[in-house]
């Protein structure tokens, strides 16, 4: 959507950036790669992405991207427009995560993602029941992530390599259906006063330990 479209160029202007000027050596020494931007060589890459895709093509690092995803995916349920989602979206694009699922709602601040989700693969699913048959025709199990009673701490859990990790919106957690469809339930060892984390800092943390134990070290 324009509006939207609109909305993300003003947050990549303002993210703080440790950018590259203009190709050295001028059009002359321009790399002879289909992968580089032609643009971006003429006038420089203030992107916020690592220095192997300086000067690359949106399209290129997708591409990318796409050969080396984790065999992993994150979903969030959305029903009060949950404000932590574009943080979730920026950790599942810094942990390689295959596909972010939205349940529920399809808008969603995408501030929060820092322009992240021009890079990852985001899907919307209208409530739990599309989802679930989703997540069944992939084959891919359900890991909700809530401290509900029966819940695993997650470093003793044993995560699937292939699986999804569903996370419930800031407040009420999980509903009792996404519960209901997950093949196991995992929980943050906490040690203080408060009964719950921030729901995108729980999800980077997951996603971490996901990490940990499956990616390859690169």
């Amino acid at each position: 959507m324009p509006e939207e479209q609109n909305e993300q160029d003003a947050v990549e202007a303002t993210i703080p950036t440790h950018g590259v000027g203009p190709w050295p050596g001028g059009p002359d020494e321009w790399p002879d790669d289909p992968r580089f931007d032609r643009d971006l060589l003429a006038a420089g890459d203030a992107r916020n992405v690592i220095d192997r895709y300086r000067y690359w093509t949106m399209t290129a690092i997708i591409a990318d991207l796409d050969e080396k995803r984790h065999p992993f995916h994150v979903a969030i349920e959305n029903w009060q427009h949950d404000m932590n989602i574009g943080s979730i979206v920026r950790s599942a694009n810094a942990f390689l995560a295959d596909t972010v699922h939205i349940i529920g709602r399809r808008r969603w601040n995408r501030r929060g993602a820092m322009v992240t989700d021009r890079y990852q693969h985001v899907l919307h699913h209208e409530d739990v029941a599309a989802f679930v048959s989703w997540a069944k025709a992939a084959s891919l199990p359900i890991v909700a992530v809530d401290n509900v009673p029966g819940s695993v701490p997650v470093n003793d859990a044993e995560l699937p390599e292939r699986c999804v990790l569903l996370f419930g919106q800031e407040g009420p957690g999980l509903s009792d259906e996404a519960v209901a469809a997950a093949s196991g339930v995992v929980e943050i060892t906490q040690y203080g006063s408060t009964r719950s984390i921030n729901a995108s800092a729980a999800a980077a943390v997951v996603m971490y330990e996901w990490c940990r134990r499956f990616a390859a070290d690169s």
